[in-house]
């Protein structure tokens, strides 16, 4: 019918609309109680007692994030923001190997931050329909920038990619969540991957 409202966007999904006030309370207490209880149990923690914690019901959690990765999403927007500042913060370093190592030092330090995310994000890495995607291609592109850098300035070798690279940090970081009496582990595995980049 003429002159009718749509529905929905032309992706499929409902015009978006700003939040009530309660809605905004209760995104806000759901991301406070997944921080808390990700830090704690990992990010397999239970999403039934993290509503409860929120004290809100499960549907409320599932219609402010349709799934566990979505709301990993959000929980890490914060480590996601600090991650890329220091990769602009790095993009003009004058050692671009060095810089690109620390950055991806950083990375092992906050996927440690939460069990189970290092694992989370090497599966992303592989599903751009993943609702961790979100996180994983900003990083993607910072870190290529500091590849590219370090590449051309005869650090690195051509044949690296980025994709490698990132899943290598990841698996790092996997590795050291799963030895915590060897606090040295990430570390030394860094050293040994720089050893293979040159």
């Amino acid at each position: 019918m003429a002159g009718r409202i749509p529905m929905e966007t032309s992706a499929g999904r409902p015009p978006h609309r700003p939040m009530r006030a309660d809605a905004r309370r209760n995104h806000a207490r759901l991301l406070d109680a997944a921080r808390a209880s990700f830090a704690e149990h990992g990010t397999d923690a239970s999403l039934e007692d993290i509503a409860r914690q929120a004290g809100v019901g499960i549907g409320t959690l599932y219609r402010h994030f349709p799934n566990r990765h979505a709301l990993m999403n959000a929980v890490f927007q914060d480590a996601l923001r600090s991650l890329l500042d220091r990769s602009r913060e790095l993009a003009a370093a004058d050692r671009p190997c060095a810089a690109l190592m620390e950055w991806l030092g950083a990375i092992v330090t906050h996927a440690g931050a939460y069990q189970g995310l290092s694992r989370a994000l090497m599966s992303a890495s592989r599903d751009a329909t993943s609702a961790l995607a979100p996180c994983h291609l900003p990083l993607r592109e910072a870190g290529a920038g500091l590849l590219r850098r370090a590449q051309e300035s005869g650090a690195v070798r051509a044949d690296v990619s980025i994709d490698d690279l990132l899943q290598l940090t990841n698996a790092i970081a996997l590795a050291a969540e799963q030895s915590p009496h060897d606090p040295e582990l990430a570390d030394r595995l860094l050293r040994l991957t720089l050893r293979g980049l040159t």
